[in-house]
């Protein structure tokens, strides 16, 4: 079993779940976040006045799969969430973290039945 984070921009949110969906892979969690990175902020005008913003807007999804869906996984985000054909700066970054144990509450189940 493997939790895959994904940090996206907002507006590919709802074509990332739709591909998802369309690959099997049904349940998620997504978070609104703020970071940085080699986009290095922006500089927004308000009323006139230009001010540097350091923490860009992102979506955090946070998703448990079982071993055998971790690539297509993988590969339906990518496909989905990047911004023309080879991708831009600020498209996003994808981590893939081990779980030891995973537990459905509602039917007390454990293990990879439970995700």
């Amino acid at each position: 079993m493997k939790l895959v984070v994904a940090i996206i921009q907002p507006t590919k949110l709802k074509a990332v779940q739709s591909a998802l969906e369309k690959a099997g892979v049904t349940r998620m969690t997504a978070c609104d976040s703020l970071g940085f990175a080699r986009q290095r902020g922006q500089s927004p005008l308000y009323r006139g006045m230009e001010y540097k913003s350091q923490l860009l807007r992102k979506v955090s999804l946070e998703i448990a799969v079982n071993d055998d869906f971790v690539e297509k996984t993988i590969d339906v985000i990518c496909a989905a969430a990047k911004t023309g054909p080879d991708g831009n700066i600020g498209d996003g970054k994808i981590f893939v973290l081990p779980m030891a144990e995973t537990v459905d509450l509602s039917g007390n189940i454990r293990g990879p039945e439970a995700v």
